[in-house]
């Protein structure tokens, strides 16, 4: 009797055409020790993370804009720049 196991997982592989640019990128991105899997995964990672950046920013930009203390502080550095500027 023969054991098997069957894999329930496996990685999706994609083909893609590179430009120069990309190349050059892909290679800078090999010299850190990547390999071109892992590089190509990270791109595509920080890239989709990089979509939500705006958002985060803007929570934060609020989150500040609410602060009373953090208000007082922009108003006394802009005074205190207007004054320089005189």
């Amino acid at each position: 009797m023969t054991n098997r196991d069957t894999l329930t997982f496996v990685a999706e592989a994609i083909s893609l055409r590179l430009d120069d640019q990309t190349r050059r990128a892909l290679l800078r991105l090999q010299q850190t020790g990547l390999s071109q899997s892992e590089a190509v995964r990270k791109a595509v990672l920080d890239a989709a993370q990089a979509l939500n950046e705006p958002t985060r920013l803007a929570a934060e930009i609020a989150a500040l804009d609410a602060d009373p203390k953090d208000r007082a502080e922009m108003k006394r550095l802009a005074e205190y720049m207007e004054m320089l500027g005189e």
